[in-house]
């Protein structure tokens, strides 16, 4: 293996749920789901019902012929979302969202230059930023003098670069609540001021919603709690329940012409299967309003712990700022409470649990975590 992640040694034989066991027997509490890829929970009965019974029909096919699953698919994602008359490309990956809601933006105005804000993270390849320096971009060659990064939620920044840069702008790219940057907020000023100026000058407005969308935040995109409508929204992660499914939804506005995008898996039959699934649970067991309430309760009941410096998020995003000092916390909730969590280094806790925690799991994790705070 090319080893360039840190792993944790734990071998996970099974799942159910927010709940999964080693090798040996032993359980934990996911509290993470993959970077908020589990968002019905581990091995949900219909789900596994969805993808087995589309295996012994057909597994993958060209794109190249009739697909009644995508179109199904369409069909409940604009419902659910809200955004029915929209229309949806599909693909494999966050990245590979992202990185075709950037090339739509360019055919569509015919501009090169992308604002974008510091602590974005929107995938590995053009538009990619260090987790750990805000300040890095990784970009191809040339790419960069067509990027501008602006501190994030800054309006006036924003207003300044377009007065700028005016009708170059061919997107703004922006996370309603950026993941990697540390569970920061968009605000609802922020956002409703990137939809003003994109109107007025011509420009795309590119809600990445890869992490922070799917019902996560307790509405579908986390950008619609500033009651805005963007113009493209990129969304991957939760879609597939942990199936590998990217997708771009896309204004009535901006037309297609064929060739204009391509993908070789996008849309396959049993992604689409594993994506219906997960919009069928969401509707039936309403974990948007679920998500919501349960992240409610949880940011209230952090917010009583004095040695927490913040807690940020929306729903079941959620970040929890510890003093520098109090780093091993989260190792500690591993190895001591069999918690998993993740980190936005150096000392932020992230929490992106699968919609249908339970308040008991809630509950345990805050006992679990109170339990740490006090070795400190």
């Amino acid at each position: 293996m090319f080893n360039v992640y840190p792993i944790n040694p734990v071998t996970i034989a099974r799942a159910e749920g927010s709940t999964v066991w080693d090798e040996n027997g032993t359980e934990y509490l996911d509290l993470y789901g993959g970077h908020a890829v589990i968002s019905i929970g581990h091995t949900h009965p219909h789900y596994v019902k969805r993808i087995t019974e589309q295996l012994a029909k057909i597994g993958f096919y060209s794109n190249s012929v009739e697909m009644p699953l995508q179109r199904e698919l369409a069909g409940l994602l604009g419902e659910i979302s809200g955004k029915a008359d929209y229309q949806l490309f599909l693909c494999n990956s966050g990245a590979e969202a992202n990185e075709n809601a950037l090339k739509l933006a360019s055919f569509h105005n015919g501009r090169r230059k992308i604002i974008a804000f510091k602590g974005a993270f929107h995938g590995r390849t053009s538009l990619a930023v260090s987790a750990t320096d805000n300040r890095k971009i990784v970009a191809p060659v040339n790419e960069t003098d067509n990027v501008v990064f602006l501190p994030f939620n800054d309006v006036d920044a924003l207003e300044q670069a377009f007065d700028e840069y005016g009708k170059e702008v061919s997107s703004v790219i922006v996370e309603g609540i950026q993941g990697v940057g540390g569970i920061r907020v968009a605000s609802d000023e922020f956002l409703k001021k990137i939809r003003g100026l994109t109107s007025a000058y011509g420009a795309v407005f590119i809600a990445d919603s890869v992490q922070c969308g799917y019902g996560r935040s307790g509405r579908f995109y986390s950008h619609d709690h500033a009651d805005v409508q963007a113009d493209i929204y990129s969304m991957a992660k939760g879609m597939g329940n942990g199936f590998p499914i990217g997708a771009i939804s896309i204004s009535p506005a901006i037309k297609p012409w064929f060739g204009m995008l391509g993908t070789t898996f996008g849309g396959n039959h049993l992604a689409c299967a594993a994506a219906l699934a997960v919009l069928e649970v969401v509707k039936e067991e309403g974990l948007m309003a679920r998500a919501e309430q349960i992240g409610n309760y949880l940011m209230t009941e952090l917010r009583k712990f004095p040695v927490i410096r913040d807690v940020r998020g929306r729903g079941l995003m959620i970040g929890i700022e510890l003093p520098e000092e109090l780093g091993p916390v989260r190792r500690d909730l591993l190895t001591k409470n069999r918690i998993f969590t993740g980190e936005a280094k150096p000392n932020i806790i992230r929490l992106l649990p699968a919609l249908t925690l339970t308040r008991d799991q809630a509950d345990r994790f805050l006992e679990a975590l109170d339990e740490r705070l006090k070795d400190y």
